[in-house]
């Protein structure tokens, strides 16, 4: 099928993708144009941007080992075991959900995968169509079957029958426009290999990098050869910056405040599920992918509400061992500038008490941020206020 899976990334450090192999499921142009010249006999899908996210990883390897949607007894095995059906550890089963459009679909159809825009963007070779226990989806993923919770409210969005079987994935499209950042494993692994870095830690954030973050990166990087940045540039929740303004905020950080030779913006093209602890593990595992072999954890990652605890993320890592993970956390305690200090610190280095902290909510920053003035410097760096005040004046000027 012209589909390949390979280990080539160029890179001679001791690090390894998940399973020991980077999935490779893109096709050539000409197949692709091949399949696309099959369109009038195919059943034909039309993905959500969700989807097509997932699809995309899928086929450039960056969920490696996975080829494509899972199947009924891989998604039992991950949800009750936290393992694929080979043994690898695997934390978040990754499906494709649809409604009455699949009903007539039999297993062994190839089914042509189409954008929102109408064009073809992948083939999946249909091996199972099962219906997805929902209720125990949600208990074991979210941890909650509360539909306001933003994981389960897609859940109870989405269609009731999943599709499982490998992919093939088109060549010369993105799910995302923003151009001039590596967004796929291939691409990072090669700047990794010709910085010549061995250790090399990954960074998750769906946030601007504020002096908390700013500190965690620093203190990472005594100990690595350079930190992959790497946003989330999919679906987060509708109150979240922006990713092209993100962008912004890390590239004036990044140029101002580090030595860019030793950090690298990425982008990680996915979308938040909101998973907590199950999600941090998956977000380790796919950085793995990327050419991680160190993953910062910080204080509820991945969380949302108070579905978790503060240290619940941290705490999972513990009950895997390093040679089933294959990248190892780094744990961080919450970070905020201490005024008697004079810096950053922690409750494992500071010895003040919180009137000594600088410490601010989310709600305070933005109303900080809509009234035009910049949060304390103590807080975050005063480049990364602007871009986040001018954006926020643009957006309420659009709205009017």
């Amino acid at each position: 099928m012209g589909v390949s899976v390979s280990n080539d990334s160029g890179n001679k450090s001791n690090w390894e993708p998940h399973g020991g192999r980077l999935v490779n499921r893109m096709v050539s142009t000409e197949e692709a144009a091949d399949w696309a010249g099959r369109a009038g006999e195919l059943p034909r899908l039309k993905l959500d941007f969700r989807q097509l996210s997932d699809l995309y990883l899928l086929g450039e390897g960056a969920f490696s080992p996975l080829e494509g949607f899972q199947n009924r007894d891989e998604v039992q095995s991950v949800l009750r075991d936290f393992r694929l059906g080979s043994g690898l550890v695997w934390s978040i089963p990754i499906v494709l959900l649809v409604g009455d459009e699949a009903k007539d679909w039999k297993p062994g159809a190839d089914v042509l995968l189409y954008d929102s825009g109408a064009d073809p963007v992948g083939v999946l070779h249909l091996e199972e169509k099962f219906p997805l226990p929902k209720a125990e989806y949600a208990e074991q993923v979210f941890r909650t079957k509360e539909e306001k919770h933003p994981g389960v409210a897609w859940l109870h969005g989405s269609g009731d029958t999943a599709l499982g079987g490998k992919v093939s994935v088109f060549p010369g499209w993105r799910p995302h426009s923003h151009e001039g950042y590596p967004a796929v494993p291939r691409e990072t692994q090669q700047v990794i290999a010709d910085r010549g870095w061995k250790r090399v830690a990954g960074f998750q954030t769906r946030n601007p990098i504020h002096r908390a973050h700013e500190y965690v990166l620093k203190v990472t990087l005594e100990g690595c050869d350079g930190i992959l940045i790497h946003p989330l540039v999919g679906e987060t929740k509708s109150d979240d910056i922006p990713a092209e303004v993100r962008l912004q905020c890390y590239r004036a950080l990044i140029d101002n405040y580090f030595v860019p030779e030793r950090t690298l913006l990425a982008l990680y093209p996915t979308w938040m599920r909101y998973a907590g602890p199950r999600e941090a593990i998956f977000h380790a595992l796919a950085r793995k992918n990327y050419g991680c072999t160190h993953f910062i954890v910080g204080r509820d990652h991945a969380g949302v509400g108070n579905y978790y605890g503060p240290f619940e993320a941290q705490e999972i890592f513990r009950q895997f061992a390093a040679e089933d993970l294959g990248i190892e956390p780094l744990f961080f305690d919450l970070v905020f500038f201490c005024k008697a200090c004079g810096g950053m610190g922690t409750l494992k280095t500071c010895p003040h008490g919180k009137d000594s902290h600088v410490q601010l909510s989310g709600t305070q920053v933005r109303d900080m941020l809509r009234e035009g003035r910049l949060p304390p410097t103590e807080f975050t760096r005063e480049e990364v206020g602007r871009i986040l005040i001018e954006s926020m004046a643009a957006a309420a000027a659009g709205g009017k």
